[in-house]
């Protein structure tokens, strides 16, 4: 006989569903949120440059700062859940665009150490964020996980583009590296402020309680090594690219707009990418196109880096569409929203801490062997050892429990 639900179950279920307004600031304030989780390190990247003349850094404090993001993500992603059962998912992204404000301010207010520890604090902000994000859209967005990711994203790979290539001209405008690099900090209070009506109301906030283990979980680590896999080769592609393509004979102007390319073209595939996975039962033949793509990109810039070189900057662009896809998994893969925050943290951080040693690894057996041909041939076999592990982390269950998604 079925029971009909109770009124708190009912009042419960009303509060947890917006309205139609209200979800459409909701997607807002996530969009904005978005928009900041790598504005900050791309930002930095742009002016490194004339930064180190300007404060006279070292040669090694500026090489540090082109790995502290991705260990930061690592080191202080593991704490997100720590944050979330303390003070909510809602309230802890509040924290989090508060930190990230704050070092974006900080990291222009003196010379090369408050840059250092400004950075770091930064990138603390958007660790945070990082992992609890994806619980929102669980939460909020339960129908509409795929196109609400892919959404949020493009927003963050638009906001990656716009810090790269708007803070050299705020820069040379104002006359100032300090402004040029600290005009976002007003986006960070943007996204704040949007996300402020969440942090007040209780019936908005999820406190986290502490669920089933997901590290004997084969799923769960399935999802945490593809997420480790897909972000060696994201930042090889990021740090390297160039490079790789300097050695071919190309000029720095035609290298720039190459990884340009390859960036941009990503965009529309980060939208549309979740979109197709949720509306797929198991996500192992999606992951397994797009590390097929990604490791032609790679063969092809170890067999013909010159003759193909629009090609596979355009493959590894497409083949890049599956960061979002992973993001859509720790939804997919969890059965509610704290499930879905503890596996985001459990990829995200393990997955960053092997992925932070990806570019370096690259760098040095490219001046090891003289040559980017071992490199871009161990990149290939990685992106194709990848999609067995992406037929695991692409099975229809849930971790954390007995049942099938």
């Amino acid at each position: 006989m079925t029971t009909a639900p109770s009124a708190a179950a009912t009042v419960t279920r009303r509060r947890r569903t917006p309205r139609a307004s209200q979800g459409a600031l909701l997607l807002l304030a996530v969009l904005l949120v978005a928009a900041n989780l790598r504005l900050g390190v791309t930002s930095l990247g742009a002016l490194l440059d004339q930064v180190q003349d300007a404060t006279g850094m070292s040669a090694a404090t500026a090489s540090s700062l082109t790995s502290l993001p991705v260990l930061c993500f690592a080191v202080v992603g593991a704490t997100g859940m720590a944050l979330a059962r303390r003070v909510g998912v809602h309230r802890g992204i509040g924290v989090a665009m508060a930190i990230l404000a704050a070092g974006l301010l900080f990291r222009v207010a003196g010379g090369s150490s408050l840059l250092v520890a400004g950075t770091l604090l930064a990138c603390a902000g958007i660790a945070l964020a990082n992992i609890l994000l994806p619980a929102v859209v669980k939460e909020h967005f339960p129908h509409r996980v795929g196109s609400v990711t892919g959404a949020y994203s493009a927003m963050l790979s638009g906001g990656a583009a716009l810090g790269a290539a708007a803070t050299v001209p705020v820069a040379a405008a104002t006359d100032s590296w300090r402004v040029g690099l600290g005009v976002w900090a007003a986006l960070a209070l943007l996204a704040l402020v949007a996300w402020a009506p969440y942090c007040r109301a209780t019936d908005h906030t999820t406190r986290v309680r502490r669920g089933p283990s997901l590290w004997r979980s084969p799923v769960a680590w399935a999802v945490t090594i593809i997420f480790a896999t897909q972000g060696i080769a994201a930042y090889v592609v990021m740090s390297w690219l160039p490079s790789v393509y300097l050695e071919a004979g190309f000029s720095h102007a035609t290298s720039g707009l190459l990884l340009a390319v390859s960036i941009l073209i990503g965009v529309p595939v980060f939208f549309v990418a979740p979109t197709i996975a949720t509306r797929l039962r198991s996500q192992g033949h999606l992951l397994a196109v797009l590390s097929v793509l990604n490791a032609a990109g790679f063969l092809g810039l170890w067999l013909a880096p010159a003759q193909g070189a629009w090609l596979w900057a355009l493959l590894l662009g497409v083949g890049g569409g599956i960061f979002p896809v992973v993001l859509t998994l720790f939804s997919l893969r969890a059965p509610d929203a704290e499930t879905t925050a503890a596996l985001s943290a459990m990829g995200q951080s393990v997955g960053y801490l092997i992925a932070a040693g990806g570019p370096l690894a690259v760098g040095l057996l490219h001046d090891a062997t003289g040559s980017w041909s071992v490199p871009m041939a161990l990149l290939t076999g990685l992106m194709l050892a990848q999609i067995s592990v992406g037929y695991v982390a692409g099975r229809p269950v849930l971790v954390g429990t007995h049942r099938q998604a």
